[in-house]
């Protein structure tokens, strides 16, 4: 018992070091009636098993199965450092337990175990005792890993509801503390940035990356430094890979989140000077004066209110018309369940031209500003109301002057 704490204690640091000093070899190629078969053995921190690989069929399958429960977690263990998400599952019907992984968890791994599975791979071809097309396949997974970089675990990459999902998922809770720790060491923010919900009586559990995780994962893969900056230029990597084989509207929605974060703080108000069309009217918008502060409204909430100086001017031929000077504030809160991102603000009456006009030139300095038009709404009172979403604070986010305040708010008005 005290050899096997050791052990445990040992594998324990094995995992905070990764795959340095993991030993993988294998031996014992042989024909079987649907292919071939191999041993391969995995040791660290004077542990060891040794696991039978399988080419069959349509798959390579790696197993270690046992009478033994600890042995078999113990061979969990081993794999789980070789970057293998591999559970312990009991046989039905007896007290034999068993680990398996088969080719997509395989190529997921690190590069030593995926170069040992190749050579076992390779040399069977050789000796003519699997189809060279079938093994072509194995080896282009393989060689390039189902993960771009070593040591990430397979996330689901996918849409749900039409938004993206960046989701790992397992069974087992030293994955899922371990993900979650490396998140936080990435410098994202538990409860901010991703989310986690841990294994209970043996049901799948999960590490979710929210939308501003990977934002903000994004940003610090170009804004970063040290390893912040290399964990999170690898994990933006291995998303968009694994975006890509999902299909090209999963590839897009991914690219475009990732897209954004990485632009946050990119571009200065200072200066700044747009044009655009809203309501079949180009206008030009100059910004002059900003700030973002915290409020806190009548219930209590959080607010953010951001407030810009600028002159909006519309053009007519050659020239712009209409210059109105104005300070437009928007303010933002958390709404509803989802504690989703919304913005408003109310057209002034007592603006040049009236409340029509007024509404407009806001929507053109938001829109100036982030890319996207705001909704417009007249209400039964004669009030017109500008409402923003998530999308356009994201915008107003790749402001180097508004970045960092939105960003505070944003995990300080998190769940």
């Amino acid at each position: 018992m005290r050899d096997e704490r050791i052990i445990n204690h040992k594998l324990a640091e094995a995992v905070e070091r990764g795959a340095e000093g993991l030993n993988i070899s294998w031996e014992g190629l042989r024909r079987t009636k649907g292919g071939a078969a191999a041993d391969l053995t995995i040791s660290e921190g004077g542990a060891s098993v040794k696991y039978n690989v399988y080419l069959r069929g349509d798959a390579i399958v790696l197993e270690f199965h046992s009478t033994d429960q600890s042995r078999v977690e113990l061979a969990a263990r081993l794999l789980r450092l070789a970057g293998i998400s591999a559970e312990v599952k009991r046989k039905s019907g007896g007290d034999v337990w068993r680990v398996t992984a088969t080719t997509d968890m395989l190529a997921a791994g690190h590069e030593k175990l995926r170069k040992a599975l190749a050579e076992i791979v390779r040399e069977a071809v050789t000796k003519g005792w699997i189809d060279a097309s079938k093994a072509e396949g194995w080896l282009e997974k393989l060689e390039g890993g189902v993960a771009l970089k070593e040591g990430w675990p397979k996330y689901y990459v996918g849409l749900a509801d039409g938004a993206l999902m960046v989701r790992f998922t397992s069974t087992d809770s030293d994955s899922i503390q371990r993900e979650a720790q490396r998140l936080e060491k990435m410098g994202l923010k538990r409860g901010v940035h991703f989310t986690v919900k841990m294994p209970e009586e043996g049901r799948f559990s999960y590490v979710s990356i929210l939308r501003e995780g990977l934002e903000h994962a994004a940003w610090l893969s170009v804004h970063g430094s040290g390893e912040q900056q290399k964990l999170a230029a690898e994990f933006i990597e291995y998303i968009l890979r694994r975006a890509e084989k999902a299909g090209k509207e999963v590839s897009e929605k991914a690219q475009k989140i990732i897209k954004e974060g990485k632009t946050r703080a990119s571009l200065k108000l200072e200066n700044f000077e747009g044009r655009v069309e809203v309501g079949g009217r180009e206008y030009v918008v100059k910004v002059i004066g900003w700030s973002a502060e915290f409020d806190e409204g009548r219930s209590g909430r959080k607010l953010l209110r951001i407030k810009i100086t600028a002159e909006v001017g519309r053009v007519e031929g050659e020239h712009i018309v209409d210059r109105v000077v104005h300070e437009y504030t928007i303010t933002f809160s958390r709404r509803g369940k989802d504690n989703l991102v919304g913005g408003y603000a109310i057209a002034r009456a007592d603006a040049p031209d009236g409340r029509e006009a007024d509404a407009e030139r806001f929507s053109a300095l938001i829109k100036a500003l982030t890319g996207r038009e705001p909704k417009v709404y007249h209400m039964k009172d004669g009030e017109i109301r500008i409402e923003c979403r998530g999308e356009h604070l994201e915008g107003f986010m790749r402001y180097k002057e508004f970045a960092g305040v939105i960003k505070n708010w944003l995990e300080e008005t998190g769940r």
